[in-house]
């Protein structure tokens, strides 16, 4: 077994020992877009009026996306408090691969956020959404969901490394709730202004939601939409894809060097 492999299992491990030991911030984060989906539903859903599409039919492919990008919070959450508490530099004086820590923690976000999802589907059903696709299509909807959160988690562990402060931390994530307000992941985009619009599209959250919605047969993608929301699955891949390339070595890099 390769050093990175088994040193990345030992961290994985140390993760879902401290959830289980502290399940009420999962809690929290599991809660919250069941508590959105609810809200959103009944107390907008009546005044949104959407040709073609029931509101929380195009809602809950939208909290799905959102809850993958709150990677970003609960990376920095994460990185920021073991290296405030000097967790992080103990793990550098052990004979471990550089990039098992950071891994570690990821891959342990991936798995208990593909847990919470199924709550999160069991209550989008019980108010009136439905998977209109194929089970192939929608098991590549999952994926999608999980390549993007994996993503979205390793640009929060490099914020949280950054700053290595469980309060600045806090505050930056709160920060992130905006981007899920300034993308389609709540309302469509084509009633937004023309730069809002731009930016709205641009937005990865965006091509996610859309790609969340073609693969469970919720809406069809506009085309003339900015590319990535045209082209949403192409789009979603590639968005995560360019976050891994960029945020993965800045991580690790940022772990290994313990640069404050």
């Amino acid at each position: 077994m390769s050093t990175v492999a088994y040193d990345s299992g030992a961290v994985l491990g140390r993760h879902l020992r401290r959830i289980r030991h502290a399940p009420g911030v999962v809690l929290l984060t599991q809660t919250m877009p069941i508590t959105m989906l609810l809200f959103f539903g009944y107390v907008f859903g009546s005044a949104l009026a959407m040709p073609g599409t029931e509101y929380r039919a195009y809602l809950v492919p939208g909290l799905l996306a959102s809850t993958a990008a709150g990677g970003i919070m609960t990376g920095m959450f994460q990185a920021s408090h073991d290296a405030q508490r000097g967790i992080m530099d103990r793990f550098r004086t052990m004979p471990m691969s550089r990039a098992a820590v950071p891994l570690g923690q990821t891959l342990a976000d991936l798995i208990t956020t593909a847990v919470g999802l199924i709550p999160l589907l069991l209550v989008g059903l019980a108010v009136g959404w439905r998977i209109e696709g194929g089970a192939l299509d929608a098991l590549g909807a999952i994926g999608l969901l999980m390549i993007f959160r994996f993503a979205a988690n390793w640009v929060g562990t490099y914020l949280g490394l950054l700053v290595a402060n469980e309060e600045a931390a806090g505050q930056l994530g709160a920060a992130t709730f905006i981007l899920p307000l300034l993308s389609n992941a709540y309302i469509p985009t084509e009633g937004m202004t023309g730069w809002l619009r731009t930016v709205a599209e641009w937005n990865p959250i965006s091509a996610v939601s859309m790609g969340v919605r073609a693969l469970f047969g919720n809406a069809a993608p506009a085309a003339d939409a900015a590319w990535p929301v045209a082209h949403p699955v192409a789009g979603s891949v590639l968005w995560s894809l360019l976050l891994l390339v960029l945020f993965v070595p800045l991580a690790v890099r940022r772990y290994a060097t313990g640069a404050k």
